[in-house]
């Protein structure tokens, strides 16, 4: 049995019409911020995200921090 988690900030929604995931890394970054995120937890996000060069692994780590949506 598979479980879904929701992602860190469920309140943050990203809609996205790129499969570039570092334009996604952006636009969650960019949210987090908008949101008042503490600097140091967008860090957090951003060593996470970039820490492996699979874009499908930087895309994940984008989902388990907010809600995304991409439409390319």
């Amino acid at each position: 049995m598979m479980y879904l988690m929701a992602p860190r900030y469920p309140d943050i929604h990203i809609r996205l019409r790129s499969n570039n995931p570092f334009a996604l890394v952006s636009a969650v970054r960019l949210a987090l911020r908008r949101s008042d995120v503490d600097p140091g937890e967008i860090n957090r996000f951003t060593e996470e995200a970039l820490d492996s060069d699979e874009p499908q692994r930087m895309r994940k780590v984008c989902s388990d921090w907010a809600e995304v949506e991409v439409s390319a």
